[in-house]
């Protein structure tokens, strides 16, 4: 019995732990009315608790664009929240956390480079 039980729970977890929220691309399009000349895009795969992928500012404005960045983080465990790196290619870095919640990211930067937005609600563009 002890057995089963254990075994339920372990399954239980497992199979919780293989959802992937955060896995895909997401951005937050130019909007039209607004002074927003910027498009943000993060390609991110979630395995399990762990965050890789990369991201970017682009704009027409050449001085806006951020250039690709390196992401890596984690997912809290049995959680819709995660705390990433972004890394850029002279090795400045800065975190930022991610909130998933009615199939919209919330992106909120913690410091660094001013070419990131600091708030953002991503949605998703490709799985």
């Amino acid at each position: 019995m002890k057995k089963i039980l254990l075994f339920l729970i372990f399954v239980n977890f497992q199979s919780y732990s293989q959802i992937n929220n955060f896995t895909g691309t997401w951005g937050a399009e130019k909007c039209k009315g607004c002074k927003k000349d910027y498009f943000f895009r993060i390609t991110i795969a979630q395995s399990n608790y762990m965050i890789t992928g990369t991201a970017e500012v682009t704009s027409n404005d050449k001085e806006l664009n951020s250039g690709v960045l390196d992401v890596t983080g984690y997912v809290y465990s049995l959680s819709d929240r995660a705390q990433i790196k972004l890394i850029e290619k002279d090795g400045s870095s800065f975190g930022a956390y991610l909130i998933f919640e009615d199939g919209v990211l919330q992106f909120t930067k913690r410091g660094g480079n001013d070419l990131v937005p600091k708030e953002l609600i991503l949605k998703k563009l490709y799985e």
